[in-house]
């Protein structure tokens, strides 16, 4: 619990700092999630990796009123993010809270296996957008390891909801960090 914290803290400080660096003329550029521009990405990413994380926590569903929102129509949405993810974290900050399952409506889940799939979306959606807005992604050794043992877990089930294309080959597979792999075997490729 106290090292994916840890790695949830680091992921959201990273959103975050991209979140900011996102322009308005860029919401209507293309992304590397083929179907999406990056208003629609930036929006997916806020419901789920700031409300939909403080939500998990509280054992809450999302309200429909939030899955309907354009968060990125608000000029100062990279701001409200950030003071999301900031609850968002927080209320992961509990011991009790890692504690039992999580009810998604369609099933349960464990809590810290919750947390871990929702950082991950944090962090891949966040290089996503880091991609399609010219920016660069920052990604420790530690949290590049767990993202890469969450896609590698669940790579397979994202595939059937297309939420993951088919694995991209890298050039020097030896060489890749942690975090390249987890990007290729998302679907992404990773910029060297």
């Amino acid at each position: 619990m106290e090292n994916l914290h840890a790695y949830m803290t680091e992921a959201a400080a990273e959103a975050a700092r991209i979140a900011r660096g996102v322009t308005p003329d860029q919401l209507s550029a293309p992304t590397p999630c083929d179907k999406w521009d990056t208003r629609t990405l930036v929006n997916h990413w806020v419901l789920y990796a700031s409300h939909g994380l403080e939500h998990r926590a509280l054992r809450k569903q999302l309200p429909e009123a939030l899955t309907e929102r354009d968060f990125a129509a608000d000029p100062d949405w990279a701001e409200a993010y950030a003071a999301q993810l900031d609850r968002a974290v927080a209320a992961w900050a509990d011991p009790a809270v890692w504690e039992g399952e999580v009810d998604l409506g369609f099933a349960k889940m464990p809590a810290a296996e919750i947390a871990s799939l929702v950082v991950k979306e944090t962090v891949v959606h966040g290089w996503d957008v880091a991609r399609a807005t010219g920016q660069e992604y920052r990604c420790s050794d530690g949290l590049g390891e767990l993202i890469l043992e969450v896609v590698d877990e669940h790579a397979e089930v994202y595939r059937q909801y297309e939420g993951f294309a088919e694995p991209v080959p890298l050039p020097d597979p030896d060489s890749a960090t942690a975090f390249e792999r987890a990007l290729a075997l998302s679907g992404r490729t990773p910029r060297r």
